[in-house]
């Protein structure tokens, strides 16, 4: 069989720059393409036609790159190519359901429109940053967002390094997002003064499921999958979640866990129980068909009506259409915040009251206690008085300096 013959390239200047020519097998509209190439390589800085030793060696090395990539065409696809006909069929097999709609969101809102069309091959770590830069400035994502989308892109150069489509070390490694970010916001925590007046003017299936979320800190993909089956000799085993109406296992495994169910939140569910007609089996939370009750569906029909009602005749927003007055909200009764504050809000509960970090680490089934004490114990301003206050009584009242 006759040997391909190794291409050179040809090395040429215009406006300034040198560049250099040279052909290489390229996956365009689904099918292998053997076209043309000219790339920059640096700008004229010496006299005369003849390019300087590193320009020559630059020009070699991307034609030589060219040649590794014309014996296997098939792995030289744009980003946008590989991540939807590569990567994402990929996680399909091994990310919940949950993360990868988190991830086609990140492709589809922000990055697809600065990349797609890139050749994954020739991505270098200014252009990934050059990106990280522009979505930065736009003002639309803050710090947490873009590191979310350095994570992403991490993960896709990550596969297509060791899928072959892809060489070198990671372009995404270096990268930095910049400082002057929007900071995240600060997450909230339901106090137990706030749980307990948002369980007094809730509906019993949304209390129900509202002291569950506070008092046993599952998450609402835990609480939607709760089985009366999980709920057995004072402890709730976690089993699985739902998602979406997927079914799917826990977020981790140290999520698989059993947590004890303290006398008020038992004597909560005993009742709920009873009133549903004492099942042994099945969803806790369920919906009118007997299936696994949707949470946005019950925030939306009975926690939120409940929470928002009017200081005058005490009329959820939803039935106050036809008053004689205007609605004005009873700020006694605290806000909505979502159902992780109350999980964030058992840990920063349990904190307060003197539990060891390591144990609230272990009831809120953490993989690492580092988790737990930065987004899941939230102290208070009284706490910080109190802990200062502490500190003067341990003193003598003046100190002497030199």
């Amino acid at each position: 069989m006759k040997r391909k013959r190794q291409q050179a390239g040809t090395i040429y200047k215009a406006r300034g720059t040198w560049y250099v020519r040279y052909f290489e097998d390229r996956v365009i509209g689904g099918v292998v393409q053997h076209v043309r190439i000219a790339k920059q390589i640096a700008a004229v800085t010496t006299r005369g036609k003849r390019p300087p030793r590193c320009i020559e060696d630059q020009a070699s090395a991307i034609v030589k790159d060219a040649c590794v990539a014309n014996s296997r065409p098939e792995r030289v696809l744009t980003i946008g190519d590989f991540v939807e006909q590569v990567y994402f069929p990929h996680i399909e097999q091994y990310k919940r359901p949950s993360t990868r709609k988190g991830y086609r969101d990140i492709w589809g809102n922000h990055v697809k429109a600065r990349c797609a069309d890139e050749w994954l091959k020739d991505v270098r770590t200014f252009h990934l940053q050059g990106w990280l830069d522009s979505m930065g400035k736009t003002g639309t994502l803050g710090r947490n967002s873009l590191k979310h989308v350095k994570s992403f892109m991490s993960a896709v150069f990550k596969l297509a390094k060791q899928q072959g489509y892809y060489g070198g070390e990671n372009p995404v490694r270096d990268t930095a997002i910049s400082p002057r970010a929007t900071e995240p916001q600060e997450t909230y925590a339901y106090n137990l003064d706030e749980i307990q007046a948002m369980l007094r003017v809730m509906p019993e299936t949304a209390g129900t499921a509202f002291a569950v979320a506070s008092f046993a800190g599952l998450r609402r993909g835990e609480l939607q999958g709760l089985l009366w089956e999980n709920y057995q000799d004072g402890v709730i085993r976690v089993t699985q979640a739902i998602w979406e109406g997927l079914v799917t296992e826990p977020k981790t495994r140290r999520s698989k866990g059993a947590v004890p169910v303290i006398k008020p939140l038992a004597q909560c569910l005993d009742m709920y129980r009873l009133r549903c007609g004492n099942p042994r089996s099945g969803p806790m939370f369920r919906n009118s068909a007997g299936r696994a009750m949707n949470l946005n569906n019950l925030l939306h029909r009975e926690i939120l009506p409940a929470l928002n009602r009017c200081k005058h005749c005490l009329k959820g927003s939803d039935k106050h259409l036809k008053a004689d007055h205007d609605f004005e909200r009873d700020e006694s009764v605290p806000r909505w915040h979502g159902w992780h504050a109350a999980r964030r809000g058992l840990g920063s509960n349990l904190y307060a009251l003197g539990v060891p970090d390591k144990v609230i680490q272990d009831i809120l089934r953490h993989s690492n206690v580092s988790t737990t004490n930065t987004y899941y114990i939230k102290t208070a301003s009284t706490q910080v008085t109190d802990a200062m206050e502490k500190l003067e009584r341990a003193l003598p009242d003046s100190l002497t300096v030199n």
